[in-house]
């Protein structure tokens, strides 16, 4: 048995922000039923039941949406209670949530910290950024909003890490963007490239991330990260951690870094249980908490196949020097062939350019670290 990771869809799709790039929004209109409704606590105990029955070692609990947090506070304080219930003395547990943040209060925040949540927040740098493309249902801007819940979560020493959607715009304004995260001490960054709905050409959205943007991106977030670096100044962000890791021995943590899919359990409002966050589909419903155990889940033709398919390495990748750094992206990312095989990540030629113009210094980086460490 191994350790199990748990992503919960507590709200399902349902958010009260209304982001122009959401993609599990598309996701769910590529269901036939688009909301799976809110989970609930009888549900969410065959969860835990289930996957503490699973695992060994450890077992994470990843709460993510939609919103999570529209299923209310004493849903989650029944979470941890039904968790204390069902623990194990072999099983280590750790919760997480990931949040638009816009409306966290001092009881939010009072039970992330007591119960060491961590918790990320969903934030565009800064406030023209962030509500260009992260409005509320009304159109409300919510800038001032999720610096606010910031501002409390720190009050309450709570553990929190930022990401960043990265679209085209986003890119291009990469010296400001990390800049406002210096000014205001966020030192745990990640920055993810925006998805396209599922089916649709690339290029056709406004908020587009080109590979000539993405590529760019990279080379001048390293140089404003190495400069820091060499003052003596670190700060986590998540893609270079990875880098890092590679290269001083280590393994990637990040998913779409690891040159292969895992099963996720990803765990929507009706009990539907899926292997990725990114493929909450109904054709790669694995089974349904309660009726279907884990481990026959994690052993299903579906999840099998998923897995199967991730693991296929397109020739080109093969013999190119990049790819024990790159390992071809996230699935979600790699074009597909006129035979429906995964190839390429979309993103090759970005990633050729970041590695072919800063890999010495990045190998620098790492020696660096290693001194450190």
């Amino acid at each position: 048995m191994p350790p199990v990771n748990v992503l919960i869809k507590p709200a399902s799709s349902a958010c009260n922000m209304a982001c122009t790039y959401c993609f599990y929004r598309d996701v769910a209109c590529h269901r036939q039923e688009n909301f799976q409704g809110m989970l609930s606590l009888e549900l969410m105990e065959k969860v835990i039941a289930g996957a503490m029955e699973f695992a060994e070692g450890s077992c994470s609990f990843l709460f993510q949406g939609g919103e999570p947090t529209l299923a209310g506070l004493d849903f989650y304080r029944s979470v941890v209670a039904l968790v204390q219930k069902h623990s194990k003395t072999n099983v280590a547990v750790s919760y997480a949530i990931q949040t638009n943040a816009y409306h966290l209060d001092e009881a939010w925040c009072e039970f992330f910290r007591d119960n060491k949540f961590l918790v990320g927040v969903s934030l565009d740098g800064p406030a023209d950024l962030h509500n260009l493309n992260r409005p509320d249902q009304t159109g409300r801007n919510t800038f001032n909003d999720v610096m606010r819940s910031i501002e409390l979560l720190r009050l309450f020493k709570v553990d929190f890490n930022i990401l960043c959607v990265l679209t085209g715009k986003n890119a291009r304004s990469v010296e400001r963007i990390y800049r406002f995260y210096r000014k205001h001490g966020f030192n745990h960054i990640q920055f993810i490239p925006c998805l396209e709905p599922l089916d649709q050409q690339r290029g056709t959205e406004k908020y587009h991330l080109s590979v000539d943007e993405y590529g760019t991106f990279l080379v001048r977030l390293f140089d404003l990260w190495y400069r820091d670096l060499q003052e003596g100044y670190y700060t986590s962000v998540r893609h270079l951690d990875n880098w890092l890791s590679i290269l001083m021995g280590g393994r990637p943590e990040s998913c779409g870094m690891m040159g292969h899919c895992s099963i996720q359990f990803v765990v929507e409002g009706d009990g539907g249980v899926y292997p990725c966050d990114f493929y909450v589909l109904d054709e790669l419903r694995l089974g349904t908490v309660g009726i279907d155990r884990f481990e026959n889940m994690a052993h299903s033709p579906i999840a099998q196949e998923f897995l199967h398919s991730s693991f296929s390495v397109p020739e080109e990748c093969r013999q190119c020097h990049y790819y024990p750094l790159c390992r071809n992206g996230c699935r979600r990312d790699r074009m597909v062939s006129s035979t429906g095989i995964p190839v390429q990540t979309y993103y090759c030629p970005a990633l050729k350019h970041f590695f072919s113009s800063r890999l010495a210094q990045l190998q620098q980086a790492a020696a660096i670290l290693a001194r450190w460490c």
